[in-house]
This record gives C-alpha cells, structure tokens and sequence, in this order.
C-alpha cells in the first residue's frame, strides 16, 4: 500500500484534531463526573443540528450565530421584562390591598347583617309561635265546623226522610239509626273539646258581636239563624217592613224558650269548663245579633214614611225595655238602640218628634176643654189646676224623655233636650199670645187657667232640675261643651252648672216666672181698681166726729167699709177657686201687702181722727179686714203692718201719745227712739211717720 500524501496527512491531522478534544472532553466530563454528563437536551441538539458526521462540522458557525442571536434576543426580552415587571407587580399588590379592604369591609357589613337577622327573628319568634297556635286553633276549628255541617246535614235529611212506603222506610230508618249513632258517639266525643274550645274572632253564625261567642252558643245559634233568615228576609211575607214586631217578638220569644235550658244545661258545662260567662246571656247576645243586621237593614228604608218610621221607634224602643226588664239583660251589653243612633236615623228622629209635637200643640189648644183642669171636681188632686192642655204638654215632653232615657248616647240626649227646650219655648209663646187676647178680662177663667198652665209647666221644669236623669245630662252638657244647648257660658256659669247649682232649664224658667209675675200683676190690679172703687166711701168717713167707743153700745163694722169687705171677701173667695194653690198664696200676700199700703195712704194719712173714728177704724181692721185673711194664715195682721201700727199709735192714750211725741221730738237731737217704738209694738214705722200720726190725731189736751 503506497503511503498517503502529505494533504491527506494534513487532512486527517486536521480532523483528528477537530475530533479529538470533543472526545477527550466528552470523556473527560463523564470521567470527571459520571453524572456530570451534557444534558440531554443538548446533546439532542447538536445531533439535530450538527450530527455525528464530521462532514456536518461546517454547521456549527450556522448554530453558533443562530444561538448567539437568540441568545441576545432573549437578553433583550428580559431587560424589558425585568423593566416592567415591579410596576405590574406594584399595581397587582395596589389591586390585592383594596379587594383585602373591600373583601373586610364586605366581611363586617356581613356580619352586621346577620346580627341584626338574628335579633329580628329572636324578635318574631313569639309572633311565629303565637301565628303557630293560631294556625293551629283555625285547623281544629275548621274541623269542628265540618263537623257541625255534617250534623246540620244529617238534620235535613232526617227531616226529608218521611217516606211512605214500607220498604224504603226500612232501609232509610236503618241508615238513620246509624248516622245517629255515629255522629252521638263523636259528639260525647268532641263536646268537651268544642266547649274549652277558645272561640275565634270571627263567629260562624254569621253575627259580629263586640265579644266572641262561645261555641256551644255558636252551635245553638245555627238553627235559629237559619230559620230567622228563612222567615225575614227576602220576598217572605213575614218580611213586611210595617211589622217589625215580627221578628222582633220572635227573637224574645227565643230568648223566654230558651232561658231555662241555657240555665240547666249549658250554663253547667260552661262552668265545668271554666268560661267565665253566664249561658242565658250569651244566647240573648247571638240573638240580638240577628235583630240588629235586620234593623239596621230596615231603618234606612223607612226614612221617608213617617208613619212606618215612628211605628219602628216605639218597637225598638219596646223591644229594648223587655229585653231589659223581662230577660234582665245586662245594661252594661248594648241591646239595639244603637241602630236609632246612626245620624241619618237620629235625625229623622229628631225631626219627627218635633213634627208631631207641634201638630198635638195646636190641636190641643184649639179643643173644646183646653182651659178647664180634668180634675176639678176632685179636690185632693187638682192642688195645681192645671188645664189640659198645659197638662198634655208636659205629658208630651215627659213621653220624649221616656223615649230617648235610654240612649246609650249623652250627645244624643242632648238633642233631645235642645228640642224640648226649644217646644216649651214655643208653648210659652203660644200662652203668651193667648193671654194677651184674654187681658182685656184678667178676671176671667180663660185668664187664670193660662196663669195656671205658666205655674203648672214652671213647677213642672223646676222638678226636672233636679232630677238625677237631668243632672246627669246636665253634667254631660258641661263636659261636652254643648254651647247650643248652653249658650255661650263664662267661668263662673260654668262652675255653677258643673257644681248642679244651676240647671239647664234656668232660662225658660226665668220667662216663664216673668210671665207668671206679669200676669199675676195685672190680676192683682184688677182686684185692687176694684177694692178701690168699693173703698172711696170709706176713704172720705167722718174719722174726725166718729162717736167714741164709750158711747156706744158694741163695736160693729162700719156701715161704708162693707162694700169694701164684701168686695174683698168674693174677690179672694174667687181667686181661691180660680187659682192653683202656690199662685193663691202668692197672691193673696201680693194683694194683702197692696191694701195696707192703699189703706195706710188713702185712708190713715189722708184723714185725722178722734178718738172715736181710730177705734173705728182699728175695729174694722183687726175684727173684719185681717180675719178675712185669717182663713190663709194665722196671723194675718203680720201682713198689714203699716194698718196695724199706725192704730195702735192713732189709738194710745193721751198720756202715753204725749211721752211717745216728747220722745219723738228729742230723739231728732240725740236719742235713738227705736226701743220706745219697739215697746208699744211699732217695727215697720219710722219715727217721722210716727209724728205724723201723732199729729192726726185730734184728741190733744187744750184741743
């Protein structure tokens, strides 16, 4: 074999040397550290790219380059990334710190919230467990009830199973037999649980009482509700709107039929199970019920026929005062008045009362007996002589009060009083007109019977302010502040009706007692123009040459004072027979008190006297005058004082008139003569009018 050149030696040379230190370092690494060795994936790469021919070394400046420049590419992404990354970092832990802050803020409203949810259901719970009870006590009830109609429906079909055939009669009583054995057997089993049984708000019977019912009551309701509403409602000719008593009368005869099996056999259970409520009531509670919807639906529809209305009031009214009196319901229950108290109906009330009022007052003052007293022929009873009319008005006004006493209502009583105020008002009025027709006569019956009726309807009033109904109410004005009944009313007035020092009937009795006083005035003037006139002879005696007592053989009346006495005596005889006992009194001691003055001034100090004409004249007072009023009285004299004492100081002895004068004459310069005067009985008298007396007197020594 030739030796090779010396380019191939070169070559190889070269090759080896290019081969050589891979290999010495390859191995020297993996001698140095069997572990130590290149990564795979660089080894993966230099075969990828290079290879393991010695022909692929030309490719390693390609690699070399390619690796240079991805190496500087990747130096200059992580200067940029390293440039950029603390900002983003610091906007990430920006962002982390406010969601932390948000995320703890959420966290405290959360816990707030459910705080504040606890406490609200901790607060509720007793509504819950109350909601619970009561959702409870409606199911059972509810379950009752559908026993209850199951029992009613067992009722119908026991009343339509009435068939005549034989065979069905059979079979339908077999089934009956045992529908009443069942439905008895569950209800021993449920009536201790129906009666403790808290009755509902609502009743099942169709009524709104103010209280609750008790079920037993609520059971023994359903029939009589059912057959109220058959008989009285709808097109029933037993549901006439003119009969009210109707069904009112049916419901009080439910309330009697009832009264002693509530008593005996329900009031027992109720007691046993501990409901504190007396069973008669109760029914008569339900059954009110009924009546009240049927009045309240038939009132309003009555509203323009008078007749139909009042006939309505008086049998409510009835209806109230037996259930009342013969089924002694409670006053304290509301019964049906209420229904009259809806403003509309009141003031229909109203209305009508005052309608008919005024039409009876003007027919009882134009009837033939209006003036004359109905008990005149009976002594002991016409103490007051009132007229009939007068009489049938106040019994009209009494009949109102009857009517409207038991209103539950103050402040409609109190409309009730306003109209009679306002119809005595207007009867006042009335008797005022008519007087002046009679005044001409003053004398007359007509006259006195109108005086009679102002005394009658005054004493009458006066009476009713003091009783207990009309204090009551009167209280109730002043409570109310009921200035139209009051009028407007200062502190002091107000204090005084408060304190029942006054009266609400002080203003009509005030002109009533003017107008009383008015016309006993004028009759007593017409009395006294005749008196008077009977007197003018005895006036103008001879007092001054009267023969004295010692030449006479008796005293006897003076022959011109009878007239007078005569005229006195048939006048009183008359207004005694005429005139109604207070008035008679009342008048006599007016007129009594008139004559000692008309006698004192036109007889006594128009005239001077001997001794002969003052013992006349103190023989015709003290032994005819007075005694004609002693039939009154028992010491009339007390009534003609300024007559009485003037005889006694025209009648004194002459001693004793010159003592009494001396007396008189120095006491004008320090004495007081009031005991001398008291001595000889002289009260009334001044000690000037004394001397003038004395100066009448003709019997002074050296006359």
């Amino acid at each position: 074999m030739a030796a090779p050149s010396a380019e191939q030696q070169n070559g190889q040379s070269d090759e080896s040397d290019l081969q050589s230190p891979i290999s010495t370092n390859y191995e020297d690494s993996e001698t140095e550290s069997g572990e130590g060795a290149l990564p795979d994936y660089v080894v993966e790469l230099i075969e990828k790219e290079i290879g393991v021919d010695l022909k692929s070394l030309k490719k390693v400046s390609a690699l070399l380059e390619k690796l240079t420049a991805e190496n500087k590419l990747l130096e200059e992404q992580v200067l940029t990334v390293s440039s950029s990354v603390p900002l983003r970092v610091s906007a990430a832990l920006s962002a982390a710190e406010e969601s932390r802050v948000s995320l703890e803020g959420l966290l405290q409203r959360e816990r707030v919230l459910s705080n504040t949810l606890i406490q609200h259901l901790q607060g509720a719970q007793p509504w819950a467990d109350s909601l619970g009870r009561t959702l409870e006590q409606l199911d059972n009830t509810e379950k009752h009830m559908k026993y209850l109609q199951c029992l009613s429906r067992i009722e119908e079909l026991r009343q339509d199973w009435v068939v005549d055939r034989t065979g069905l009669q059979t079979g339908l009583s077999c089934r009956q037999d045992w529908v009443i054995d069942t439905t008895g057997f569950f209800n021993l089993f449920l009536s201790d649980d129906l009666i403790s049984e808290k009755p509902t708000s609502v009743s099942r019977v169709g009524l709104p009482p103010t209280t609750p019912l008790s079920l037993p009551v609520q059971i023994m309701l359903l029939p009589l509700s059912k057959r109220f509403r058959y008989h009285f409602t709808g097109n029933r000719q037993t549901n006439s709107l003119n009969k009210p008593e109707w069904f009112l009368t049916q419901v009080l005869m439910w309330m009697g039929n009832s009264s002693n099996f509530m008593e005996e056999k329900i009031q027992p259970i109720l007691d046993r199970n501990g409901a504190n409520v007396n069973a008669k009531v109760e029914l008569c509670r339900g059954l009110l019920t009924l009546a009240q919807e049927k009045l309240a639906l038939d009132a309003p529809r009555l509203l323009y026929d008078d007749a139909l209305f009042c006939h309505l009031v008086d049998e409510i009214l009835q209806f109230e005062r037996e259930l009342r009196t013969t089924h002694s319901y409670p006053s304290t229950l509301p019964g049906v008045l209420h229904v009259l108290l809806e403003e509309v109906v009141l003031q229909k009330w109203l209305t009508v009362e005052r309608k008919m009022a005024i039409e009876k007052v003007d027919a009882m003052l134009s009837a033939e007996g209006a003036w004359s007293s109905q008990y005149k022929d009976i002594s002991d009873m016409d103490e007051l002589k009132a007229p009939d009319c007068a009489e049938t008005f106040m019994t009209l006004l009494l009949v109102i009060t009857d009517r409207y006493r038991a209103l539950p209502c103050p402040r409609a009583q109190l409309r009730f009083l306003a109209l009679q105020r306002e119809l005595v008002d207007d009867f006042r009025i009335r008797l005022t007109q008519v007087m002046k027709e009679e005044s001409r006569n003053p004398l007359g019956a007509r006259y006195c019977a109108i005086l009679n009726a102002a005394n009658y309807i005054s004493t009458v009033l006066g009476d009713w302010g003091d009783n207990v109904f009309f204090l009551q109410l009167q209280q109730s004005a002043v409570a109310l502040g009921e200035e139209e009944l009051l009028g407007p009313l200062g502190v002091t007035e107000s204090g005084r009706l408060a304190s029942l020092e006054g009266s609400l009937f002080e203003g009509l009795l005030g002109l009533l007692e003017r107008l009383r006083g008015d016309m006993l005035g004028r009759l007593l003037e017409a009395v006294m123009r005749d008196v008077q006139k009977k007197a003018q002879p005895y006036c103008r005696d001879r007092w001054l040459s009267l023969p004295s007592q010692c030449d006479q053989a008796t005293m006897s009346l003076s022959s011109l004072a009878c007239p007078l006495m005569l005229c006195l005596r048939d006048h009183l005889l008359q207004l005694q027979q005429m005139l109604c006992l207070p008035l008679f009194q009342t008048g006599w001691q007016d007129l009594a008190e008139r004559l000692d003055l008309f006698l004192y001034q036109n007889v006594i100090l128009y005239n001077h006297f001997n001794e002969g004409g003052a013992a006349q004249l103190q023989f015709d007072m003290t032994r005819n005058l007075f005694p004609l009023f002693g039939h009154y009285c028992k010491r009339p004299e007390n009534f003609f004082k300024h007559v009485k004492e003037a005889c006694v100081i025209l009648c004194l002895n002459v001693g004793s008139a010159l003592l009494l004068r001396d007396v008189l004459r120095q006491a004008e310069e320090d004495e007081d003569p009031t005991s001398a005067l008291n001595e000889l009985g002289v009260y009334r008298l001044a000690p000037c009018d004394v001397l003038i007396l004395l100066n009448l007197r003709a019997s002074w020594p050296g006359k």
